[in-house]
């Protein structure tokens, strides 16, 4: 009866620590993405002149190129620009919404992540 007892104890280890590792690397990527956006955002080139301001399309684009790199899969309708300030100087906020799923024995999980250029809220 012990054996019985020490291979449900190690399964459900191993189930816990199979969910933990999953969960955890999405936060990692929501984190890592969250970073990026702050990148996209600053628009250091347009700032210093290099190049023109980039369209919200051009905005989108990166994101999702960027996401795709921390294998988050994001739609440009996931993606809310928003502007402000002068045209010149615009002080661009980058918001994602998505939602990613975590397969787990017997059913699975959904955890929705929304991470934004600035470091609090949107």
């Amino acid at each position: 009866m012990s054996k019985v007892k020490i291979i449900l104890a190690l399964a459900f280890l191993a189930l816990a620590i199979s969910t933990g590792w999953q969960i955890a690397a999405r936060e990692l990527a929501n984190y890592e993405l969250q970073e990026e956006l702050k990148d996209v955002a600053s628009l250091t080139a347009a700032r210093i002149g290099w190049e023109p301001p980039s369209s919200d399309d051009n905005l989108r684009d990166a994101v999702i190129r960027k996401a795709a790199q921390h294998n988050v899969q994001l739609e440009p309708q996931e993606i809310t620009v928003r502007r402000s300030g002068p045209p010149d100087a615009p002080k661009v906020e980058i918001a994602a919404d998505y939602r990613v799923r975590v397969v787990l024995p017997g059913g699975s999980l959904l955890l929705h992540f929304t991470p934004t250029s600035r470091s609090k809220g949107f």
